[in-house]
């Protein structure tokens, strides 16, 4: 029986291991496995070269403080309605139609940024970057596809830190950039044809060997695990793209939105409403710790900006070194991913609550230094539960939901640390220990479930 995962694969000729099972198709596997993690990097690096100049833009073109707020606010609200659909519709026409379309039209949307001459242009640019900027939701369930489960947290660790080293390089170039005349333009191309390179890099992948590898994965998974449901969903899904391979457009149009429907429908009537609550109250939570950073360390300790950027930096520096370590971490915990989330939540609990009663900046500097590492691991192995309990037969629409979710927090967040700095500039910490605790008595009250690895898997219709 040939194993479907690359990392596992890979294991199995660093120990050694021979026959036919450890020939071609793995090189081929890992390949395309590190080539995602360029993707993920690309993604990241564009981005972040036009994202922390987007409202000095906005502001040049003579948008007040509201119109800018809400302009702002549009990207989120379209994220939130628009990630669970692609998710879910990437799961019907396949990861590499889904994942061009993504990157193509996403790359439509930074050519327009850089043509934003008016308001009204500049709002028009974000929509359909707004709508279809889900690139690293389909990468990660692409590596849920190509990846055991057991090595899932490690290989989403690595492509979490690949993404991440191109958030910490592309506003450095992109600040450079904007140095010269004309440089959000110029920064805003830039992106654009770096999302076209990404395109190239997608269109060029081997598929035909990762639809062959994906093959084997899903027969391996049958044998060992998937319910009657599951087969059933394999094979409405196979049947699907037959129907849409064959049909007229309009017709098999119908058939994408109907089984879009149909997969939303599975998820809400799912019971993996805990597993979801907790990565809403965790993502709050550290939202609500970073939302007044730097304002608190003013108040508090009488820190000037830069101080809190470098210091942010440095957490993003580590968070890149924490996903590097997710392997032997894994390992460490015998891959048990709800212990691993568990520990690491009581971890980020406790930090944040450190860094709320902290009565020095060095205090300040420790938890940071901690916290970097315990969000980390606990953003991939949330994912990672959510595929494991969900079934990742349908990962692409979990981790859309999963996406949605965290745009919630996005939206609430901010409210919510608005409220709680009219009391102190601890007030929004303060309130993130408190969800976290939350968070952290439902994981123990549904630990029974945690355990059964995937034994739970969405309701049959």
């Amino acid at each position: 029986r040939r194993p479907g995962a690359a990392a596992r694969m890979e294991e199995e000729e660093d120990e050694g291991g021979g026959g036919r099972a450890a020939t071609a198709s793995p090189a081929v596997s890992a390949r395309f496995v590190r080539c995602l993690y360029a993707v993920g990097f690309l993604d990241l690096f564009g981005v972040s070269m036009v994202v922390p100049l987007m409202n000095l833009h906005i502001k040049s073109l003579g948008a007040s403080h509201t119109v800018a707020g809400i302009i702002g606010s549009l990207y989120g609200v379209m994220q939130l309605f628009s990630s669970t659909f692609v998710g879910c519709w990437s799961d019907i026409v396949g990861r590499r139609y889904s994942l061009l379309a993504c990157i193509l039209l996403s790359a439509l949307g930074y050519f327009l940024l850089g043509n934003s001459t008016t308001v009204f242009l500049f709002a028009i640019s974000r929509v359909p970057v707004g709508i279809f900027k889900h690139t690293l939701s389909i990468s990660k369930a692409l590596l849920s596809d190509l990846v055991s489960e057991r090595d899932r947290p490690l290989v989403m660790g690595r492509f979490n830190a690949a993404s991440s080293v191109g958030f910490i390089l592309g506003p450095v170039v992109g600040g450079y950039l904007a140095e010269f005349k004309g440089g959000f333009y110029q920064t805003s191309f830039i992106c654009a044809s770096i999302f076209l390179l990404n395109g190239g890099l997608v269109w060029m992948l081997p598929w035909s060997e990762e639809n062959t590898s994906n093959r084997d994965h899903y027969q391996d998974k049958e044998t060992n695990s998937f319910s009657a449901k599951s087969n059933h969903d394999h094979h409405l899904k196979s049947a699907t793209s037959r129907a849409v391979t064959n049909s007229s457009f309009f017709q098999s149009l119908w058939i994408q939105v109907a089984t879009v429907l149909k997969k939303i429908k599975g998820i809400a009537c799912s019971n993996l409403w805990d597993v979801f609550l907790v990565r809403f109250l965790m993502s709050v939570a550290i939202l609500l710790y970073y939302s007044n950073f730097t304002l608190a360390l003013e108040e508090r300790f009488g820190v000037k900006p830069l101080f809190a950027g470098y210091l942010m930096s440095y957490s993003s520096a580590l968070g890149v070194l924490a996903g590097c370590l997710l392997g032997p971490i894994t390992r460490l915990y015998g891959h048990n991913t709800y212990r691993l989330l568990l520990h690491s939540s009581t971890f980020t609990c406790t930090l944040i609550l450190l860094y709320a009663s902290a009565p020095s900046i060095w205090m300040v500097i420790l938890s940071s230094t901690f916290l970097a590492f315990s969000t980390t691991i606990g953003r991939t192995c949330i994912i990672d539960l959510e595929l494991t309990v969900g079934g990742s037969e349908a990962s692409g629409t979990l981790l859309g939901v999963g996406q949605s979710v965290t745009s919630v927090g996005r939206i609430i967040a901010p409210l919510l640390s608005g409220i709680a700095q009219e009391f102190s500039p601890c007030g929004p910490p303060s309130l993130a220990v408190g969800l976290a605790l939350v968070a952290i008595v439902i994981m123990n009250a549904n630990k029974q479930k945690y355990r059964s690895h995937g034994s739970v898997k969405l309701k049959n219709q």
